[in-house]
């Protein structure tokens, strides 16, 4: 791979080539992809939406909305840090192509800021439980009506691939989504690849899925005029990733390893003294004593570790991107940039114990009970009524039901798949709110 391709700044529909020498500073293509993300119903939609806790009420935890501005930030400067390397080492990329360090860091911020654009309510719980209704639940009656990569879709419901869609797919009078950049598409990609073979290999890349069946022949194209390279063999779709893509998933693994672990903290789900045990372990290198010892209260000693500790993993990671470069481009670099970080340990430890406390705690579980059988029912009303019109067969409360779907999803789909794929969309992009809500009205 190269950098020249990899940091296109075409859209989907350009006629012509757009150059970065060509462009406004003041309005940089890979900054306007950040505010059409930022004013997207999608994204705001994030604001209740579970990160950890579900259905929480308490202001300091985190929402999906904070918790992907947060990743955003860090990425930003994950991505300036990098492209001031990456600049010095090709130079041609400035002197004669226009880009600049901060490009790096626009394309990154950009695609941080969606990595959680396509998840459903109830944080990953809601995942499986779009999953299960086809592969345990109502839903099992579809599988031989669809081909075996449809069926993974389904059974496999992965918020990355909806992601995609919610960023790419056309709909009447919108063509494209938000028409972003190839580039930060690229960079958002962290698994490039179809549902089908699951888990081929150990590859980072292979670990889940990116695209659903419907957005395959967009996602080729962008694959292919980033200059990704081809992983798979015969009829099976996937590629190596895009070099920004490690960027965005350890500015994630950053955030979610040390944010959850304060949310934990603050909820009283982790011990200050456990958690300042923990923190310190990753600052104790950088850590200004004199002043940590004049902070009197647990939010300003917390604050002042948490911030430290991000700090430590950017410089680590920023530092193995650099050291891999080449085989990232290559296509050989098969792990997590974390996964190599002189951090890990300590990484682990904080996350194994956020399982036990925060993520296994009876409070998360039993609302993640709750959002399984929320989007179950929703799943189920909604997929016999709309299936049900299309065969001309709807009942009175089937037609009543589909009323009030919001009016962009208001569309014809032929394809069973279509139709299936559609309704969890729906369901996907309700916020926790909504989901109670509709399931009040259903029920």
């Amino acid at each position: 791979m190269n950098w020249e391709q990899l940091l296109s700044l075409k859209r989907q529909g350009d006629t012509s080539k757009r150059l970065r020498k060509e462009q406004d500073d003041t309005r940089l293509g890979f900054e306007v992809d950040y505010d059409r993300i930022i004013f997207s119903a999608a994204f705001r939609s994030l604001q209740d939406k579970t990160q950890v806790i579900p259905l929480s009420k308490t202001d300091f935890v985190h929402t999906r909305l904070t918790h992907s501005l947060e990743v955003s930030v860090v990425g930003r400067s994950i991505g300036r840090l990098v492209g001031k390397k990456i600049i010095e080492k090709y130079p041609h990329l400035q002197e004669i192509h226009g880009y600049q360090p901060n490009d790096f860091g626009a394309i990154v911020a950009a695609a941080c800021l969606a990595h959680d654009i396509g998840n459903p309510p109830f944080g990953h719980s809601g995942e499986k439980a779009i999953g299960e209704y086809f592969s345990i639940g109502k839903g099992q009656q579809f599988k031989d009506k669809l081909t075996d990569k449809q069926w993974q879709d389904l059974i496999d419901f992965e918020g990355n691939a909806n992601g995609f869609s919610v960023l790419t797919a056309s709909r009447p009078g919108v063509t494209g989504g938000l028409r972003l950049t190839y580039a930060v598409l690229g960079a958002f990609m962290k698994y490039p690849k179809e549902s089908l073979p699951k888990k081929p290999t150990s590859n980072i890349a292979d670990k889940k899925y990116g695209f659903f069946q419907t957005d395959k022949d967009f996602f080729k194209e962008v694959a292919s005029e980033l200059g990704m390279i081809p992983n798979k063999t015969g009829d099976d779709i996937g590629y190596e990733r895009h070099p920004l893509a490690y960027l965005v998933e350890a500015a994630d693994d950053i955030c979610y390893t040390i944010i959850d672990f304060e949310d934990g903290m603050n909820l009283g789900l982790v011990s200050e003294d456990f958690a300042l045990e923990y923190l310190i372990k990753l600052v104790k290198d950088s850590i200004d004593s004199n002043k940590y010892n004049t902070l009197t209260t647990k939010e300003d000693r917390i604050s002042y570790l948490r911030a430290l500790a991000i700090g430590s993993l950017i410089s680590d990671a920023v530092k193995i991107f650099v050291e891999n470069e080449k085989t990232i481009l290559e296509g050989n670099f098969s792990y997590s940039l974390m996964d190599k970080s002189k951090y890990k340990a300590q990484m682990d430890d904080i996350i194994k114990l956020s399982v036990k406390n925060i993520y296994q705690s009876r409070e998360v579980i039993e609302k993640e009970l709750i959002g399984y059988q929320i989007i179950n029912n929703l799943l189920d009303k909604f997929v016999t009524a709309y299936n049900n019109k299309h065969e001309g067969k709807a009942t009175n409360f089937d037609a009543l039901l589909l009323k009030i779907l919001p009016e962009k999803y208001h569309l014809e789909k032929e394809s069973l798949y279509e139709r299936l794929l559609h309704i969890c969309h729906f369901v996907s992009m309700l916020t926790d709110g909504n989901a109670l809500l509709y399931n009040k009205i259903v029920s």
